[in-house]
């Protein structure tokens, strides 16, 4: 049974993680390289992530500056990045992409702000269905009653712990993304 509760636990942490994760890929108007993350660049007809195409760092709050490793493949990054529909245009200067993060609209924040909320809903699909499986092991383990019982409601203490979690990240991200 420790074993079960246990492995629920970790899975329950992953989930945390992902959805930490996926808050960071939400913009809130300032530059932050991990929004680059799932950029796919067509490099030499193979699409490679983007982090390791280029150094990507952040010289002012609002601007990514991407300098790649090989100079010829710009013009893929700038088109690779305009595709990735992340509502920021690249410029090229001819060595280096700059991408200036504009500022947020009161429509747009409250766009974002629906997107975490669905992220951190689907965090909690996630954490039922972890609550389901460790309840069919405990289940499978044909204990007496009694600690079967047990053995749920630790289940759902952890869910209730975990569900408390992400409710605060989510009023955390809400508030960063509406801060102006």
């Amino acid at each position: 049974m420790e074993d079960i509760i246990q492995n629920t636990e970790e899975k329950m942490m992953l989930s945390i993680e992902a959805l930490e994760n996926k808050f960071a890929n939400v913009r809130a108007g300032r530059a932050n390289p991990s929004m680059l993350d799932g950029v796919m660049v067509e490099y030499y007809g193979v699409p490679t992530p983007l982090k390791s195409l280029a150094n990507i760092s952040v010289p002012e709050a609002r601007q990514l500056s991407i300098k790649p490793f090989d100079k010829s493949c710009l013009g893929s990054i700038e088109k690779a990045i305009f595709e990735a529909n992340l509502g920021v245009t690249p410029n090229n200067n001819g060595e280096v992409v700059f991408i200036v993060i504009p500022d947020l609209t009161e429509d747009r924040r409250r766009e974002l702000v629906k997107q975490v909320k669905q992220l951190a809903e689907e965090a909690k699909i996630a954490l039922r269905n972890i609550r389901q499986d460790a309840n069919k092991a405990i289940e499978n383990l044909k204990l007496p009653e009694d600690e079967e019982k047990r053995g749920n409601e630790r289940v759902q203490n952890l869910i209730n712990e975990y569900n408390k979690i992400i409710d605060d990240k989510l009023k955390e991200k809400e508030k960063d993304l509406m801060t102006i």
